[in-house]
C-alpha cells in the first residue's frame, strides 16, 4: 500500500516527504488509502499541520495570529503565500506552503471545497480559544470539535466524495465529530504533564476545579489521590464517545478507509486503559507498548475485531475501578453501554476464528506491519494524534 513515489510529480513527492517527516506513524495509514483519496488526505493533513503550527507558535503575537487563523483558508488560493517567521518544529510546511497549496489546487474541486471549508471553520474556532480557557465540559467538547471533530467531519466528507464510501458517511456529522473527540480527549488526558511543562491547559476547569485550586496543583505529590480521581472522571467523559465510534466504523465498506479510521481509535482506547487510575500520568509519559500497538494495528481490520478490542479494554478499565472513586457509578454505566454494543455475538465474533483466506490476509498484514514498524519506531503515540495537538 506504499505510494509508488516515482509515478508522482515533484510537488506531490515533496508533499509525501513532508507527510513522512511530520508524522511517521500517521503517514503509513494515509499511504495505504486507495486511489485519489490518498492524495486528498495527504494534502488535507499537511494543510491542517500548517494551520496547527500557526496556532501552536507562541512567538507569533495575538494581533498577528488571529487574522492569520481567520484568513488561512484563503491562503490555499494564493500561490505565493508562505510564512517564514515560525520557530516551530514543523515550520517547513509553512515555509514551503506554495508547494502544498499548488497540490491542493490540483485536487478535484469536490476535495478542495471540503478542505477549504474545514480550514475556515477550524481557523475561526482556534482563534476563539486563543483568547479564552476551556471552562465548562460543553466548552471542552467545543474546543475538541474545532481542532479534531472538524478533522473527522472533513475526512468523512472526503471519503464520501471519493465514492469509496456512501454519502451518509459525510452527511452524519455527529458520528464523525465523535471520532475526532474521542482521539482528541485521549491526547489531552494523556498529555497532562507535557502540556503543563509547556504552559498549556486543556483540561476543563469545571472538572478539575472540584479536585484542586489550580490545574498545576494536580502534579504535586501530595495531591496525587485527587489528581487520579480527576483523571478517572475525564476518562469516563471520553468513553461516552465509544458507542458513536463503533456505529461509525460499522458503516464503512472500503478496507483501506476502515483501517485508516479504526487504527487510531483502538490506539486511543488502549491508551485510556493504560491511563485509567494511573498515577504515572502525573509523573511522566504513559505509552502503550510497541508490540501491543503492532498487534492492535494488525487486528483492527474488521468491525467484529474492533468490537472485541474495545470490549477487552473497557473490561480492563472496569476491573480497575476503585470502589471509592467518585465517578465509579458513571464509569460502570458507560462501560455497560459499550459492552452491550460490542458484546461478542454471531458467527464472526471471535477474533481467533480465522478462515484460510483470512490467514493469507494475516500473512500479508504481517509483512506490511514490518513496513509500518519502521514508521512507528519512535512514535506509536502519534497515531492517536489525528487531532493535531
Amino acid at each position: 500500500p506504499v505510494c509508488p513515489q516515482d509515478s508522482l510529480g515533484r510537488g506531490l513527492r515533496t508533499c509525501y516527504r513532508y507527510l513522512n517527516q511530520t508524522s511517521r506513524s500517521f503517514a503509513a495509514v494515509i499511504q495505504a488509502l486507495d486511489g485519489e483519496l490518498r492524495h486528498a488526505v495527504c494534502i488535507f493533513y499537511l494543510v491542517l499541520r500548517a494551520l496547527d503550527t500557526i496556532e501552536d507558535d507562541m512567538s507569533i503575537s495575538l494581533d498577528v495570529k488571529v487574522p492569520m487563523l481567520h484568513e488561512f483558508h484563503s491562503y490555499l488560493y494564493q500561490p505565493e503565500w508562505k510564512y517564514m517567521e515560525s520557530k516551530e518544529k514543523d515550520r517547513q510546511v509553512l515555509e514551503d506552503f506554495p508547494t502544498i497549496s499548488m497540490e491542493f489546487r490540483n485536487l478535484s474541486k469536490v476535495y478542495q471545497e471540503v478542505i477549504s471549508d474545514i480550514c475556515h471553520k477550524m481557523g475561526v474556532g482556534m482563534a476563539e480559544f486563543l483568547e479564552k480557557k476551556v471552562d465548562s465540559q460543553h466548552e471542552w467538547d467545543k474546543y475538541c470539535h474545532y481542532v479534531a471533530g472538524l478533522v473527522g467531519i472533513g475526512l468523512s466528507r472526503l471519503f464520501s466524495a471519493s465514492e469509496l464510501e456512501d454519502p451518509i458517511i459525510g452527511q452524519d456529522t455527529e458520528l464523525a465529530n465523535s471520532m475526532g473527540l474521542f482521539l482528541q480527549k485521549t491526547n489531552i488526558i494523556r498529555d497532562y504533564l507535557e502540556d503543563q511543562l509547556e504552559g498549556r491547559e486543556f483540561w476543563p476547569r469545571e472538572v478539575w476545579s472540584r479536585y484542586a485550586k489550580k490545574l498545576s496543583d494536580l502534579a504535586k505529590p501530595e495531591n496525587i489521590d485527587m489528581a487520579v480521581q480527576c483523571l478517572n472522571e475525564l476518562i469516563t467523559n471520553a468513553l461516552h464517545h465509544v458507542p458513536d465510534v463503533l456505529t461509525y466504523l460499522s458503516r464503512l465498506k472500503n478496507q483501506s478507509v476502515f483501517n485508516f479510521c479504526a487504527i487510531p481509535q483502538v490506539m486511543a482506547i488502549a491508551t485510556l486503559a493504560a491511563c485509567y487510575n494511573n498515577k504515572q500520568v502525573f509523573r511522566g509519559v504513559v505509552k502503550i507498548r510497541k508490540g501491543q500497538a503492532v498487534t492492535l494495528m494488525m487486528d483492527a481490520t474488521n468491525i467484529q475485531a474492533v468490537k472485541a478490542i474495545m470490549y477487552q479494554y473497557v473490561e480492563e478499565i472496569y476491573q480497575k475501578i476503585p470502589s471509592t472513586d467518585p465517578s465509579s457509578n458513571k464509569t460502570q454505566q458507560v462501560i455497560a453501554s459499550i459492552r452491550a454494543m460490542s458484546l461478542p455475538g454471531g458467527p464472526m465474533a471471535s477474533r481467533h476464528h480465522y478462515s484460510p483466506i483470512y490467514l493469507s490476509c494475516a500473512m500479508l498484514l504481517a509483512a506490511l506491519s514490518w513496513q509500518y514498524l519502521s514508521t512507528i519506531t519512535k512514535a506509536t503515540e502519534e497515531y492517536v494524534q489525528a487531532g493535531e495537538n
